[in-house]
């Protein structure tokens, strides 16, 4: 059986477009993009949910917590479903935030420790660094109850796909530009529709088999 672990924000915790304050609602487990790919790869693969709502690449969130910062827990979570084979990376719309002053560059390289950490658990996953595969998120849509959180996000947001390829390649990472093949809803500007979450499992999953069947 192949393992993989699918680390990322709201968007991988399956969060529906929030358009009433304070209501957070989450999609069922086989309409995430996770549960899509579940389905679509089969019983030879296990696919494990590690989405955090409001989850950043590497920085304490000053309002919404520390623990929203994604690197502390990555090699703990990492230890605790070794082995694994592919893990799967889809940071960084958090840190679009106003409240970091982020530039889109800063926010693709806080992808670099988190790859560096992957690579770091080689010798308890059988001497085997793991693949990997860097998603860059989808820029933002139309803002509305967030628009005050994720001020001048939008601009940022479109140019953090050819930054991430950028930082990928650095690894040997995989790359997906999700940007490329979903957008992101309306409603909220945020997150992702439901049938948005079909489109992308469909894509993470020709991307991990094609790392499997080594193409």
């Amino acid at each position: 059986m192949k393992n993989i672990l699918c680390y990322g924000d709201s968007n991988t915790w399956g969060c529906k477009p929030i358009v009433s304050p304070g209501v957070i609602e989450r999609y069922d487990r086989d309409v995430r993009w996770t549960g899509i790919m579940r389905q679509l790869l089969g019983e030879d693969f296990l696919v494990i949910e590690e989405g955090l709502n409001a989850r950043t690449t590497v920085h304490d969130d000053p309002i919404d917590g520390a623990h929203k910062n994604g690197k502390p827990y990555l090699l703990p979570c990492l230890e605790t479903h070794l082995p694994l084979d592919l893990v799967i990376i889809m940071l960084g719309t958090n840190d679009l935030k106003s409240r970091f002053s982020l530039s889109a560059f800063d926010i693709a390289s806080g992808i670099k420790p988190l790859l560096e950490i992957v690579a770091s658990i080689a010798p308890k996953n059988g001497g085997i660094v793991p693949e990997t595969l860097v998603i860059a998120p989808p820029p933002l849509a139309r803002l509305s109850l967030l628009a005050d959180v994720f001020e001048g996000g939008l601009a940022k947001s479109q140019q953090l796909g050819a930054h991430y390829k950028g930082i990928a390649g650095l690894f040997n990472s995989h790359f997906l530009d999700a940007g490329e093949v979903i957008s992101t809803s309306d409603s909220d500007g945020i997150h992702f529709d439901q049938d948005q979450h079909e489109i992308l499992g469909q894509a993470v999953t020709r991307s991990a088999q094609g790392i499997f069947d080594g193409s």
